[in-house]
């Protein structure tokens, strides 16, 4: 390789206009988990593939399922999926989504949280894969770092007061607010390794080094992907499960899926690429799709 080559796989970065896209969940109970995301959740049908489903809002694909009968259930001490997070464009949006699930399957909840940039809502669905619900704040209000980096937290959201406060009769009874996937968080065996790939290799900014969790980005964003050992500290490559079965980063141009392709390839890490999009997994693997926004 060139030396000028070499300097930019080293130095470049993932395009700032860079998103996640869908998540391919592979199901054991296909029935019950259309029921969970389409009936719930209020997705819509966008298309079947084969087997599979996909759904989403206005177009914009969230999530795909695809029967995999035979599978175990993820071990969530392992490498694999925390949750995916669906990003609602307004507030009365989120607050119906939340008091959907609440009064469809009351357990699925496991909490909610104020992250500063944005207001966080957590579930289970049916076959105990995580998903946040959340809304963003306007990007002028974060507070930042003296490097200019989103500043995070944790605190306290009562749940019923946000839903008396947010949630419209209107919205509840038919949903008008947009919801694409805002990022993922996955669970990863250490933290080191995890930087090395998706910040040396594949590009993303570094936002938050919390040391048993790292969250990166492009563009700014306060994380579009969130890597823990909260559960899964030292876990070695995934086996054959039910749960995630790939996720989706979406690029703004073919060159910037070059410049991605150009980056793994300098790190050794395979890659599979049939001129639209590139396929390969992570450390732990966990199967990533790389593609531009159709």
């Amino acid at each position: 390789m060139p030396q000028a080559d070499v300097v930019l796989a080293m130095t470049d970065s993932i395009a700032p206009e860079t998103r996640m896209g869908p998540v391919r969940l592979l199901v054991e109970d296909l029935d019950t988990m259309l029921a969970f995301y389409r009936d719930v959740l209020v997705l819509e049908h966008i298309a079947t593939d084969g087997d599979s489903h996909v759904l989403g809002r206005a177009g914009v694909e969230t999530v795909t399922l695809t029967p995999a009968r035979g599978l175990p259930r993820f071990d969530r001490r392992g490498a694999g999926l925390f949750h995916t997070a669906v990003l609602f464009d307004s507030e009365p949006g989120l607050a119906a989504a939340v008091a959907r699930v609440a009064q469809a399957t009351p357990r699925a909840y496991t909490g909610s949280a104020d992250h500063l940039v944005s207001k966080a809502f957590y579930f289970d669905d049916p076959e105990g894969n995580g998903v946040e619900l959340y809304w963003d704040r306007p990007r002028e209000a974060w507070a930042r770092d003296a490097a200019g980096r989103p500043l995070m937290g944790s605190e306290y959201i009562d749940a019923n007061g946000y839903l008396q406060q947010h949630l419209t009769e209107a919205e509840f009874a038919s949903p008008l607010s947009a919801a694409s996937v805002g990022h993922v968080h996955l669970q990863v065996g250490d933290i080191p390794t995890a930087k090395r790939f998706y910040v040396d290799a594949v590009g993303f900014e570094e936002v938050f080094d919390m040391g048993t969790a790292l969250f990166v980005s492009a563009g700014g964003y306060h994380h579009h992907v969130g890597l823990n050992t909260w559960n899964s500290r030292g876990a070695g490559p995934r086996s054959a499960s039910l749960g995630l079965g790939r996720m989706d980063i979406v690029l703004p141009t073919p060159d910037a899926v070059a410049g991605l392709r150009s980056r793994l390839e300098f790190a050794s890490v395979a890659v599979e690429d049939d001129g639209r999009e590139l396929t390969f997994g992570d450390p732990w693997g966990s199967k990533i799709r790389a593609r531009v926004a159709d």
